[in-house]
């Protein structure tokens, strides 16, 4: 090979590495306020949910304006106001963990489970009309989808079947909402797919002992497909959605497999180019599996720091840093940050 072509081989891959190695953009910077969930509506409104872990919680979800860089509570104030002192009402939300933005409603998932001292009364999904603010229905689940430690974590909406599917991070396994009857049950239960690998991870040098079970969770609506993963943990698992039945345990289980083994995440989602992205905490990296089962590194660095949750919005990665293992009691000097990051094509 002449110098030449050797140098222009070298420029390419080095343009090549560059065009998927983009820097992440900062969003907006929140102090003092945890923040773990976060979703894009279909006109680019940006959403964020702050988990009720401990007092002086602001807000349980906000409208972030990208313009001004501030937070408004969503829908209003009075739907807020409960988190700060856990005062547990059904008309204001109690222990928020995720937000979805789908088909111009916000999903907020309440886990009626504040500071981890056990669900109050039911776990439940508000759902907001995005241009009126109106709450449009709340979906209670019933007292056999969830256990009095549940902590329900994240959820995806299935439009094909008219079902919600859920992740239990507390209580291992999953829950399925029916949005037909508003029926709800659990699949899954304290099985080995949901249940943690590890009781210990080690994030950035830092060890992370509290275990965490069935956590992120993604949908591929093209072909059908649920895939969920423990936190603690390494083993990827999916599912198809026509194998998912009520009170067929044996035919559930046996119709799951393992996709991978990945690193221990805690957001995930689809993307519609076919590749699967998730967080590994341990690396503090968010990795892609492509379609050929190549797991491919995103994004590494310092603006990377226990990639909570995912959300796509026209070619970006949208993602929080909730810096789960560096949070005690006080926060209110921490920052915590939404960034986005430009996706592969």
């Amino acid at each position: 090979m002449t110098l030449a072509k050797s140098v222009a081989l070298t420029t390419s891959l080095l343009l090549t590495t560059a065009l998927y190695a983009k820097e992440p953009q900062q969003v907006i910077d929140v102090k003092g306020t945890q923040i773990t969930g976060i979703s894009v509506s279909s006109e680019g409104r940006v959403f964020v949910s702050a988990p009720n872990w401990r007092d002086g919680v602001k807000f349980a979800v906000a409208e972030v304006s990208t313009e001004t860089k501030s937070l408004t509570p969503f829908p209003d104030d009075n739907y807020n106001r409960c988190v700060a002192d856990s005062i547990v009402k059904d008309d204001c939300f109690l222990a928020v963990q995720s937000v979805i933005a789908h088909n111009n409603k916000l999903y907020v998932l309440d886990t009626r489970n504040p500071k981890f001292k056990k669900v109050q009364d039911a776990p439940r999904i508000f759902v907001i009309d995005l241009a009126s603010k109106n709450i449009e229905s709340v979906l209670e689940l019933s007292k056999n989808a969830y256990h009095k430690d549940s902590y329900i974590n994240d959820l995806r909406i299935d439009d094909k079947t008219q079902r919600i599917y859920l992740t239990d991070s507390n209580h291992p396994g999953l829950v399925v909402y029916n949005l037909q009857d508003d029926s709800s049950y659990r699949i899954l239960n304290d099985h080995t797919f949901t249940r943690a690998e590890v009781d210990t991870l080690d994030i950035a040098g830092k060890p992370f002992k509290n275990t965490v079970h069935s956590d992120g969770i993604a949908l591929d609506r093209v072909n059908d497909t649920l895939y969920f993963h423990a936190l603690s943990g390494y083993s990827l698992y999916a599912i198809n959605t026509k194998d998912i039945k009520h009170n067929v345990p044996n035919k559930t289980e046996q119709a799951v497999w393992k996709v991978a083994k990945t690193g221990a995440p805690d957001g995930m989602i689809y993307a519609d180019n076919g590749n699967l992205y998730l967080a590994n905490l341990e690396k503090q990296t968010i990795d892609y599996l492509t379609p050929a089962h190549q797991l491919r590194t995103l994004v590494k660095g310092d603006k990377v720091n226990w990639a909570d949750t995912f959300s796509i919005f026209d070619g970006y990665l949208y993602y929080t840093n909730s810096k789960i293992q560096d949070a005690g009691k006080d926060v209110s000097d921490m920052h915590f940050g939404v960034f986005k990051v430009l996706l592969p094509e």
